[in-house]
């Protein structure tokens, strides 16, 4: 590598420092994490995982209309209610036609992962039917489904009357495909053949021609398809466009062969091909760069360049909606994913720019800078472009010199960049990858905010909201909840959102849940707690965290979704620490020389904890080192002193906000007074002591509250060395039968916590550690 190529290597690698630096200034740790059971045991999530237990999950449509979701699956339909007070389900049995599963293995496919039909099509095609196309074992075959009228459950289905699906669902059901279904014609990109090299968007159905691209690189070099909309330009309809998001091979690009890019391409919904060029072809496609990157050094930008999905954040005025796009990077540098917004003005200003050109192999790319024919390639067949005596009221009138430039010249030279510039939101150095995006725009007190649900290959779904403040360019990510939606984590391919009904619908291969978008109830009970959640869903209304709506009649409202403040907006609460503090504490017991473990984790991962001891009327924070360490869900006292006895008080800090979690009353039982009773256990002289030393743990295994907690404090206090002794004299002077055999079992625990502890003295004073080990907790 020479020097200048050296020096691009460095800039490039700082680059990444710094977007790593810009996101590791970000509170990146979501503030509640929700697992499949709490999701559950909150009824705020369901699952259908379909009637034969397994969904394979291929399509998904929400029918707000029919108040229905639709499921396609492998070698299934369903039909779904969303009416909670009348769950129904109904299923469709569609298998490739006969014949078509065994010619798919005898051709070398997979018969349980390739050779059925995965259906990847369903659109609304009238008010009672579904078009439904699959992939038929490698023979693509499309239907039409009976839905019913609007309040009726109907579901049916002639699967023997089908028809070629080609064109319109790809063969392969791992290949990237899109596609939209608007005024009787189907729009998809695909791959067409069953080999997957035949990469074209198609118009079929309807009463017009199938229409298709080129087989040309320059006009899609092995695209994958991501998403397809429309979107009209004006009012006249004739000027209608249906947008293409994909990625593709980038024939432009400097930096070789291989770099793959994000792109936005167009047709017209009317463009009929020309009349002897390009004849069936689209004449009218353009395509241009979509730009998602961290601004660095020296004008060298980190690049997000993998589309992963896009989502159309529909407003008022439907011809400019605003659009998200998820992007990963492709890099082996580092792992990460970014969200750019893009206005559709500045899509529109990319495809009325110059036209990219390369005169030669030799040559550079540049902006063409001949003239271009009349009218502009790209443009539609409209009242707009007609001039007396040049009429055009199809893309068969256009000359033959506007066909053949459209066919040369197909990309932009200006790329479309996001709005401010630079993404809404970056996450680096993560375990996952980004999969689906769906966006709800949620009025709040404070003003309005797109909170983003990201749906991710491990089965997670991210609550974030960005934040802008004032005039500066400076984000701040907030992620407010993580659910694991999935009992087993399986990669999200499917999210619809439902703003009616405040569902998120998110689908994988083993099911589909039904989730709530917010359950405002779940950040606490106190003023305090919901402040600090900065949900725009959720608001405190006097009484609890509640649904924040805009027109509401209580006057009673706390919010703070842009600084999460507390102590501004609860003015009704006194926030001195001190009246935070609980009244009562609770006693442990620890015995000199051995390990303890004070538990206390704060409910959300953004707060930092803090430990202060008080003894006698002198308090200090706590002074930790490789004797005691703080970890993630308390202290842990490797070896206790006597000196260590004091009242330990665990705080937490959140957003300036301070409260107290925990007062802990720690005893520190001698060695030599833990040895005099083992020496009176083993001389059997234990009469005297059974009931003014220690309560029966055999109670304490009967009683609720206290006696269980007793019983977890003294086998902590005695220590693991003694473990074994003291609960064969249990068994022997207290336990009933049924009970001893309960104590045996614990005794095999705690046998393997005596060993887990003689190993982590052994590793010596010098090692620290991050995790509490299982066997020092005190709720083993």
């Amino acid at each position: 590598m020479g020097s200048a190529g050296l020096t691009r290597g460095l800039l490039a690698v700082l680059c990444v420092l710094h977007c790593v630096r810009a996101d590791m200034s970000k509170q990146n740790v979501p503030r509640l994490r929700l697992s499949y059971k709490d999701l559950l045991a909150t009824n705020r999530s369901a699952v259908f995982s379909g009637h034969q237990g397994f969904l394979g999950l291929s399509a998904l449509f929400l029918d707000e209309y029919h108040d229905r979701l639709f499921l396609g699956g492998r070698d299934f339909l369903y039909s779904l209610r969303l009416d909670p007070s009348n769950p129904d389900s109904k299923e469709i049995n569609w298998p490739p036609l006969p014949g078509n599963r065994e010619d798919c293995v005898s051709k070398g496919k997979d018969p349980q992962s390739e050779c059925a039909n995965y259906v990847r099509v369903l659109h609304p095609f009238n008010r009672t039917h579904l078009l439904a196309c699959g992939t038929g074992a490698f023979q693509p075959m499309c239907a039409f489904v009976y839905v019913g009228h609007r309040g009726e459950h109907a579901f049916t289905m002639d699967p023997t009357n089908v028809e070629d699906g080609r064109g319109k669902c790809p063969h392969d059901p791992s290949h990237p495909f899109a596609s939209t279904f608007i005024g009787g014609e189907l729009y998809t990109g695909l791959t067409a053949d069953f080999l997957g090299r035949d990469a074209v968007i198609f118009r079929s159905l309807g009463s017009r021609s199938t229409m298709r691209t080129e087989t040309d690189q320059r006009l899609l070099h092995d695209p994958r398809f991501v998403a397809a909309h429309l979107i009209p330009d004006t009012d006249d309809r004739d000027n209608d466009k249906v947008y293409f998001f994909f990625t593709e091979k980038a024939m432009e690009s400097e930096s070789g062969a291989g770099a793959i890019y994000s792109r936005v391409g167009r047709v017209c919904a009317n463009d009929a091909g020309g009349q002897r060029v390009l004849v069936n072809k689209w004449s009218t496609f353009i395509k241009a760069r979509l730009v998602c990157s961290v601004p660095g050094p020296h004008g060298i930008d980190t690049h997000f360049d993998q589309l992963e999905d896009v989502f159309l954040l529909r407003t008022k005025d439907e011809k400019n909606p605003e659009v998200y796009a998820i992007f990963s990077t492709i890099s082996n540098v580092f792992q990460g994913f970014a969200v750019c917004v893009y206005r559709m003005a500045d899509i529109r200003e990319a495809f009325n720019g110059p036209f990219a050109h390369k005169e030669g192999p030799d040559y550079q790319w540049g902006a063409f800078e001949g003239r271009v024919p009349y009218p502009r390639p790209g443009v539609c067949p409209s009242k707009i472009i007609s001039q007396p005596g040049r009429q055009f009221g199809s893309t068969k009138d256009f000359p033959d010199a506007v066909l053949q430039f459209a066919r040369s010249h197909p990309l932009m030279v200006q790329p479309v960049t996001p709005a401010l510039r630079q993404p809404l939101l970056v996450k680096t150095n993560l375990g996952y990858r980004p999969r689906q995006i769906v966006v709800d725009r949620v009025e709040a007190e404070d003003g309005q905010y797109d909170v983003m649900f990201i749906g991710t290959d491990i089965g997670t779904v991210l609550k974030v909201i960005s934040l802008r403040g004032g005039n500066s360019l400076d984000t701040e990510e907030v992620t407010l909840e993580e659910l694991q939606v999935f009992k087993v984590p399986a990669p999200i391919t499917s999210m619809e959102i439902s703003v009616k009904r405040q569902t998120l619908f998110v689908g994988s291969a083993v099911g589909v849940a039904q989730v709530r978008l917010h359950r405002c109830e779940t950040y606490g009970q106190a003023c305090a707690e919901c402040c600090l959640a900065r949900d725009p869903y959720c608001a405190w209304d006097g009484t609890s965290c509640t649904r924040y709506t805009p027109h509401g009649k209580r006057r009673y409202r706390r919010q703070d979704i842009r600084h999460g403040n507390p102590a501004h907006h609860c003015v009704d609460q006194n926030h001195s620490v001190e009246d935070l503090e609980p009244g009562e504490e609770r006693v442990v017991f620890g015995t000199e020389h051995n390990s303890t473990f004070l538990e206390c984790t704060p409910r959300s991962p953004q707060a930092s904890v803090t430990w202060l001891v008080q003894r006698d009327d002198h308090r200090e924070e706590v002074k930790t080192d490789d004797r005691v360490i703080r970890t993630e869900q308390g202290l842990l006292f490797r070896r206790l002193h006597r000196q260590d006895e004091g009242v330990y008080v665990c705080r937490s800090r959140e957003h300036g906000f301070t409260r107290t979690l925990a007062r802990l009353a720690l005893e520190v039982l001698r060695g030599d007074t833990l040895g005099e009773l083992i020496a009176r256990e083993e001389g059997g002289d234990w009469a005297g002591y059974r009931a003014p030393l220690l309560p029966s743990p055999c109670h304490a295994q009967r009683s609720s509250g206290g006696g269980r907690s007793w019983f977890k404090e003294i086998m902590q206090l005695i220590g693991p060395s003694n473990l074994p002794r003291v609960e064969e004299y249990c068994e022997r002077v207290w336990c009933s039968d049924k009970l001893r055999r309960k104590h045996k079992a614990m005794l095999g625990k705690y046998r393997l916590a005596q060993e887990s502890a003689r190993k982590l003295r052994s590793k010596g004073s010098g090692e620290r550690t991050n995790r509490t080990p299982r066997a020092l907790r005190t709720d083993v």
